[in-house]
């Protein structure tokens, strides 16, 4: 088999450095691009461009090294020296001593299986960049006459004559142009068979039944064309197209599609695409319970610039926050006081002219004092949070009628009537720590906010607002004082004329609540808000946290009086690396502490341990669970059916990175083992429940939120609760 794009890729991905002071890998997976044509003539298709290929003009031409195929002829490998023209200015190439740039690279071709697997590695600068790009071709597996096409790749950089910066732009350029544009060639060449009338091409079969499937069936591929292609195809006169209509697919549960992700999320980078895929399949290794929908996933990646370590850290600390607030029920579960819905001037209303969700809110209107006073702060921060959920419900729902991706919704805030005493020092602290809240665990989610009628008063609000306020976010404000609201350059940019509220000059009628004061009769008495610290998230939560010390591990017993019961658990890993276990006593364990090398001080309350010092493994308690190590982030769910009756004592401790025999630890592993062990300390937030046998059904609570905007449930999830095992532990 000849090479093409993956080669050229290669090239400009050795390129890809970073600045040499810092030693690093860089990765980049792609997401699956399907072809709906069958394997064997996208194969075809794939072979038009050699020897040369005017569709990549960097390709110059390749030398076999070596050939070899099976006795059957079934598997072909072909291992060739590839040779590249980098678009790199004239004195880079000089200083660094070289014209063009060489390639190793290995194809096989299996045409049993129908797959092509493509292995590229750098010849030249091997000693400064180690690249290894891996491509594969294979068989859609819903559809066998559809092509699947993947690609991975990752380089060790070292270093580049100083000129790290200069090289890294080049090969950004070059890489991401190469990657979109080897689909396009692959369909160029498709296009070209078909017209020349080749739309079929047999598949491989074992010599020994060749001429009988040939005699057999001698006219079976006469004029025929790919099955399910006809309407695509140029000799079909009736449609006038050649190029294939490719519908959002997923091949694999686990994988993303190219085109899914065009249809439901946008237009992305490949390097963004990268970053999406490779969080996402980080997420389903650790937390193979709930985890975000992609567009969710894709929002954080944003708010931090694509950067997957942080958005990774923020994602996973919002993830415990939902968890341990059950934010995913919010929906279900909220039901606005009577008075907010009376007393709160918002509402939703249609959408914006590019069909994103629009929320009105007539601040001005609405009397922010007497409401904290009257509901308290909790209700006003259920009430936002409920907002933000059905926003992203609603753009979940703008994107299947739209066709396109609504991934924010649009706020229009009208402040006639904003005054001094919205400026009352509680309310305003209690809107401050609703903003953060927002911040941290919806980012990107307002795609613009319209603030109109903005009265004198406003920039004093707005200085104490603002440094509360994400950056990206601020430069989604427009702000209109007065009526230049109206007329060009108003909402009529943003708003069609029949959706602008009658209150602001408009035709339609909004139902948005007009507010008015809160009578002080419906004040609370028990709690005054001004004495208030801070805003308290509502305490009605099923997690519970504990620290664990070295040498001082946190046990819960769990008493089982029928033979036949289920232990379900959930738990997070908030810091440090933790071995959780399962232990079975006919023995009634007594709290205790342990008289281990912690200091008193550090023995907090939420620390409890049961098995007694005095007892022995094998004698006075059994282990029923094996130890599974758990990391730093992970998401940990899993059961355990119950044989005895008696007294189950589930167990997380400390582990020990030294302790894993034959692990390599790189040089940042080796500093936070350090840190671990210097701090003594882990931290978890879990949650266990006892079920009969027959009511269990993976029904454990926090296994079954799928209704969320935010959150699914991932595959391995959904396999593991249907499994009838009578362990289960996943991670």
């Amino acid at each position: 088999m000849n090479f093409g794009k993956a080669c050229c890729q290669s090239c400009c991905l050795s390129l890809f450095l970073a600045r040499h002071e810092v030693k690093m890998v860089q990765k980049y997976q792609s997401p699956v691009r399907v072809y709906k044509y069958p394997f064997e003539l996208v194969m075809a298709a794939y072979e038009k461009r050699f020897p040369t290929c005017p569709e990549i003009p960097v390709f110059l031409g390749s030398e076999i090294l070596r050939e070899s195929k099976s006795e059957d002829g079934a598997i072909h490998v072909t291992e060739r020296s590839c040779k590249l023209n980098v678009d790199a200015p004239r004195l880079l190439k000089k200083i660094a001593g070289v014209e063009y740039v060489f390639f190793i690279q290995k194809n096989t071709v299996n045409w049993k299986e129908r797959t092509l697997l493509i292995e590229a590695q750098n010849e030249t600068f091997a000693n400064r960049v180690v690249v290894l790009e891996i491509c594969n071709y294979s068989v859609h597996p819903e559809n066998e006459d559809w092509t699947c096409f993947e690609q991975s790749a990752s380089l060790d950089i070292k270093s580049f004559f100083g000129f790290e910066n200069t090289v890294e732009k080049i090969a950004m350029k070059q890489y991401t142009a190469n990657i979109k544009r080897g689909k396009e060639v692959i369909e160029h060449y498709l296009k070209e068979l078909i017209a020349q009338g080749i739309t079929f091409i047999p598949r491989w079969t074992p010599p020994a039944v060749c001429k009988k499937v040939a005699h057999e069936a001698p006219s079976q591929h006469e004029g025929s064309k790919v099955p399910g292609e006809s309407h695509v195809h140029g000799n079909d006169k009736e449609s006038g197209s050649t190029s294939p209509s490719v519908e959002p697919s997923t091949p694999d549960a686990d994988k993303l599609d190219a085109d899914y992700i065009e249809r439901y999320l946008g237009q992305l980078t490949p390097m963004q695409e990268s970053c999406l895929i490779r969080l996402r399949q980080w997420l389903q290794e650790t937390h193979k319970g709930k985890i975000p929908k992609d567009e969710h996933i894709l929002r954080f990646l944003r708010a931090r610039d694509f950067n997957i370590d942080k958005a990774r850290e923020m994602l996973c600390q919002s993830l415990t926050w939902r968890k341990q607030y059950q934010v995913d029920y919010i929906l279900q579960t909220w039901r606005p006081p009577s008075l907010l819905e009376e007393y709160y001037t918002g509402g939703w209303h249609y959408q914006d002219r590019d069909g994103r969700p629009l929320y009105i809110l007539r601040l001005g209107q609405m009397d922010t004092k007497g409401l904290v006073k009257a509901l308290g702060e909790e209700s006003l921060l259920r009430h936002v949070l409920s907002i933000n959920e059905e926003g992203q419900k609603r753009c979940e729902e703008n994107t299947n009628l739209f066709g396109r991706p609504i991934m924010s919704w649009t706020c229009l805030v009208d402040l006639e009537g904003l005054n001094m005493r919205h400026l009352w020092r509680p309310g305003v602290k209690a809107l401050l720590r609703i903003i953060e809240v927002v911040e941290d665990n919806y980012p990107e989610t307002l795609g613009r906010l319209l603030i109109v009628r903005a009265p004198r008063v406003f920039p004093v609000l707005w200085t104490l607002v603002s440094p509360f306020i994400n950056e990206n976010t601020r430069q989604k404000f427009l702000i209109y004082s007065g009526n230049n609201y109206q007329g060009p350059g108003g909402l009529v940019d943003y708003l069609d004329k029949d959706v602008i509220p009658d209150f602001l000059g408009g035709e339609c009628v909004c139902n948005v609540p007009e507010g008015g004061l809160v009578p002080k009769s419906l004040y609370q008495t028990e709690e005054d808000p001004e004495t208030s610290d801070h805003i308290r998230l509502w305490t009605e939560t099923i997690y519970h946290s504990a620290n664990i010390f070295k040498g001082a591990p946190h046990e819960i017993v769990v008493e089982i009086l029928e033979g036949e019961s289920v232990i379900t658990w959930d738990f997070d890993i908030l810091k440090g690396d933790v071995a959780f276990s399962l232990f079975h006593s006919k023995r009634a364990p007594e709290k205790n502490w342990k008289e281990a090398a912690v200091p008193n001080a550090l023995m907090a309350g939420d620390n409890t341990q049961m098995i007694g010092k005095s007892w022995v493994l094998g004698v006075d308690y059994s282990r029923v669970e094996s130890p599974l190590v758990c990391r730093e982030g992970e998401s940990i769910q899993g059961s355990h059916v119950t044989r005895w009756p008696g007294f189950y004592i589930l167990q997380w401790k400390m582990h020990s990175s030294t302790a894993c025999a034959g692990t390599s630890l790189s040089r940042v592993d080796d500093v936070l083992a350090s840190l671990q062990v210097s701090n003594h300390k882990c931290k978890i937030m879990y949650y266990y429940e006892v079920l009969a046998s027959k009511e269990f059904r993976g029904s454990m609570s926090s296994l079954e939120s799928c209704n969320s905007g935010f959150s699914q449930l991932s595959g391995a999830t959904t396999s593991s609760n249907q499994s009838q095992s009578s362990s289960l532990i996943s991670r």
